[in-house]
């Protein structure tokens, strides 16, 4: 009898778990393996031909050279900017640091495709608010800022993606033991001294994994090289792919998948880097004595270090959601903008026409389906993880890490090579091909705060129930779901919410009917409908905001997107 409860309380627990991990190697490994393959077979043949195929065309190699030299340029920016905001947020007097730190990270907050198409509006040369502004205030007779640019580019990612590596760089300012800058002041350095010959070496690998992320996240975006980026003829790798998918047939597929093979071969070695660089920066800036270091007085030099903080945020946030706000507004582009010309009408097709209504619902639906299943899964991949000492309990884990490094495009061709009926199961152009591309990519950021939480409940409680004879489910429910309710609550969140507007794998696998809110939107945008295009940028933005504020309220300012 004994033997039996303890065999059906394991099998519970197991199959479970099995369960979870099959559907990681059937929607992860095997699209993944498969996309590989793919790209080295031409004519049932195994052989390199697509590649030289591929990479014999200029405009591709254009597209590799501009998707590593924007890269390169967004990451040099963006630890540029965000290493003294980082260090004037997190380890200075500088006033109002809390309200700096949440506006900084805000931008990573906003789709950065919205983002683009608030620069596109500010910084159009035509017709842009910001540039009007300028020509009108020093009297030029030509636009000084051209948005449709390599420099544009740049400067649109690096806002959306530097607070990859402020937050990276912050938060191992805030936890580096403070001995060895105490040393430096009491021999007499100067604060200045001291941050570039202790603070910035001992940061050096945090700067470089931070840099990293930002890195191959600007390498992986397709929304703005796509609004910003294509109108001025400036290729990138993810651009190039969709421009081959959309040509339909197997050799677009087969070309395509060559580049998305070669992008995802970049991100995931660029990840093994950064998973590298964060264990040497643990080891060497973080110690058990303190994690409390010392702020530095800027004294004379605080209120203008609070302005420049000011003016950037001023220009990274404030004013493009302002700008795209005022448009959803004006009632006529034609006219000057003014009291007169600011209307809700331009509101009311959006918010009364089915085919808005659909597409938001549409989002809210599979954003839901996504966030519940994947929760579910990453409850037990957590507890596989920190809870049992079963070998290879790492490997579910390092899967679930694999589809979140790998990028949006990558993910998405696979699964269409993979799911459209060459196994005997065709799920393209359906709600469930989405809700998995959407698992593939998010389900890492509920792990990892699942797991966080996990770590913190005493095995004992779990050990007490289950020698009183609960099953183990009933263990979970009972005991362990409660005391981490509030994590779980946040990685429900943190899957729904860039699932609600992603972009770039939706454009891909969207049907007639699965149309999301991302992809209507960017359908407006590329067909110069602004107008409608910012209303429904509002109503997105007005939603993640909803989103990320209950975020923060159950995880108490600790976590948020």
């Amino acid at each position: 009898m004994g033997k039996s409860f303890i065999f059906s309380r394991i099998n519970s627990k197991f199959i479970i778990i099995s369960f979870s991990v099959i559907l990681l190697l059937v929607f992860i490994v095997f699209p993944m393996l498969n996309l590989i393959q793919s790209s080295f077979i031409v004519d049932g043949q195994l052989h390199l031909e697509s590649y030289k195929e591929v990479y014999a065309k200029s405009v591709n190699w254009r597209a590799l050279t501009n998707t590593l030299q924007l890269s390169f340029a967004v990451m040099i920016c963006s630890i540029i900017i965000t290493l003294p905001l980082a260090w004037l947020v997190g380890r200075t007097d500088l006033p109002g640091k809390k309200v700096f730190r949440t506006i900084l990270v805000a931008s990573y907050m906003i789709p950065p495709y919205v983002g683009a198409i608030a620069w596109v509006q500010l910084l159009n040369p035509s017709v842009g608010y910001m540039n009007s502004i300028l020509k009108w205030m020093f009297a030029l007779s030509k636009s000084p800022f051209d948005i449709y640019t390599m420099g544009g580019l740049v400067w649109v990612m690096t806002l959306f993606y530097s607070p990859f590596a402020f937050i990276t760089i912050s938060r191992a300012m805030e936890k580096m033991d403070p001995t060895l800058e105490e040393a430096s002041r009491i021999a007499g350095a100067s604060p200045l001294r001291t941050l570039w010959d202790v603070t910035l070496p001992l940061m050096a690998p945090s700067i470089l994994a931070g840099g990293l992320l930002v890195f191959i996240s600007a390498g992986s975006c397709f929304g703005i090289p796509a609004i910003v980026g294509m109108p001025a003829n400036i290729e990138v790798m993810t651009t190039r792919i969709v421009t081959y998918v959309y040509m339909g047939d197997g050799k677009g597929i087969r070309d395509a998948t060559a580049l998305a093979a070669s992008l995802m071969v970049l991100a995931n070695g660029l990840l093994f880097s950064i998973t590298w660089l964060l264990g040497r920066k643990e080891y060497t800036t973080i110690s058990g004595k303190s994690t409390r270091p010392n702020i530095v007085e800027l004294r004379s030099w605080k209120w203008p270090a609070f302005a420049l903080v000011s003016f950037y945020s001023l220009i990274s946030i404030i004013i493009p959601i302002i700008s795209i706000l005022i448009t959803s507004l004006i009632g006529s582009l034609s006219k000057p903008i003014n009291l007169d010309n600011l209307t809700f009408d331009s509101w009311k097709p959006v918010i009364t026409s089915s085919q808005y209504l659909e597409t938001i619902w549409n989002s809210l639906h599979y954003a839901t389906v996504a966030a519940t299943v994947g929760t579910f899964i990453a409850i037990f991949i957590a507890y596989l993880l920190v809870k049992t000492k079963a070998k290879g309990r790492s490997i579910p884990d390092s899967l679930v890490t694999l589809g979140g490094a790998t990028p949006s495009i990558v993910i998405a061709l696979a699964l269409i090579i993979t799911f459209s009926g060459n196994f005997g199961l065709n799920l393209y152009g359906t709600a469930a091909i989405l809700i998995i591309s959407y698992l593939v990519k998010y389900l890492t950021m509920s792990v990892r705060t699942i797991s966080a939480s996990l770590n913190q409940v005493h095995i004992s409680l779990e050990e007490a129930a289950l020698s009183s004879g609960a099953s183990w489910i009933r263990c979970c429910k009972d005991i362990i779901l409660p005391l981490i309710a509030p994590s779980v609550v946040a990685g429900w969140f943190l899957i729904f919410m860039p699932s609600f507007y992603e972009l770039t794998m939706s454009l891909l696998l969207y049907g007639s009917d699965t149309r999301t809110v991302g992809v209507l939107l960017y359908d407006l945008q590329t067909y110069a409908d602004t107008q409608n295009a910012s209303v429904l940028s509002v109503i997105i933005l007005i939603i993640v905001l909803v989103g990320n504020l209950i975020l923060n309220k159950v995880s108490k300012g600790n976590i948020g997107i």
